[in-house]
């Protein structure tokens, strides 16, 4: 008599006395930092999402999704900020201190922008 999991197409390997399970771990990409930030989001506070996605395998193709548009949503406010800004490369040869403020400053602000939008909102 097989096992269900012999049933569903798995394997054993006899290591000494015992039959271990042949299992793998699918691929993963690498999740960036705003991927991980929403995976913490979701097992704090949207926990069924969070277990839904984790239960069915789809939890990393989605934090990369989120990571990706996150990183797309940046790439494409940057330049639109430094020009509202006047943050041009004349003001970092002539002032390189004020110009890594204002850099900071946008940076900061384009966090706030894909957190709100993205990390946190995204998933509703």
């Amino acid at each position: 008599m097989k096992s269900l999991f012999e049933q569903n197409g798995g394997t054993y390997t006899k290591v000494g006395d015992y039959y271990i399970p042949n299992l793998t771990v699918p691929e993963c990409k690498p999740i960036g930092k705003y991927g991980m930030l929403c995976r913490t989001y979701l097992k704090n506070h949207r926990r069924t999402f969070y277990s839904t996605l984790f239960i069915s395998g789809k939890l990393n193709e989605y934090l990369c999704d989120i990571d990706a548009q996150a990183n797309k949503l940046k790439e494409t406010l940057l330049p639109k900020y430094k020009e509202r800004y006047g943050i041009t490369e004349k003001l970092k040869a002539e002032n390189q201190i004020k110009w890594v403020q204002m850099m900071n400053s946008i940076a900061h602000q384009i966090d706030e922008v894909i957190l709100t939008d993205i990390v946190y909102g995204g998933n509703e």
